[in-house]
């Protein structure tokens, strides 16, 4: 599983013109599930996006996770980070999950977000979604578990 994350002071999900998930300081999280992908591969990822330090501490580093500054997370899935881009002129999916399994995975994957922590919102699996956000830094980084 990939999840591509940044630091954002506010990020939201726009699906046919109503906000459907919407947070202030914390991480927009886009996911994308690869054709090999099982569950384990999501409760690792969910364990280094929960503890990935990204928020700066009293000097100014980077040294504080998502949950040790009260945060939020928005998980968006996005089929498109799975692509293969290593040639050509257009990205192949054939390394992407199916969508019933990408769609079953990301569930998984949300659902053991809301257990493990409370202030989590999202988007949804397969609709046109129009994502906006103020990314703050800019801060962004590539996971795969």
């Amino acid at each position: 599983m990939i999840a591509l994350i940044q630091r954002v002071t506010s990020a939201n999900v726009v699906v046919e013109n109503q906000i459907i998930g919407e947070i202030n300081q914390g991480i927009l999280a886009l996911i994308g599930v690869e054709k090999n992908d099982q569950q384990q591969n999501a409760d690792r990822l969910l364990e280094r996006l929960l503890s990935y330090r990204i928020f700066s501490d009293d000097q100014d580093k980077m040294n504080l996770s998502v949950a040790d500054i009260g945060g939020e997370i928005l998980l968006v899935p996005q089929f498109t980070l799975a692509a293969d881009t290593r040639k050509g002129r257009r990205p192949s999916f054939s390394t992407a999950a199916p969508p019933q399994v990408g769609q079953s995975l990301f569930h998984y994957f949300v659902s053991q977000a809301k257990e493990k922590y409370s202030a989590v919102s999202t988007g949804e699996f397969g609709a046109d979604m129009k994502v906006s956000l103020c990314n703050d830094g800019p801060v962004t980084f590539w996971l795969n578990a």
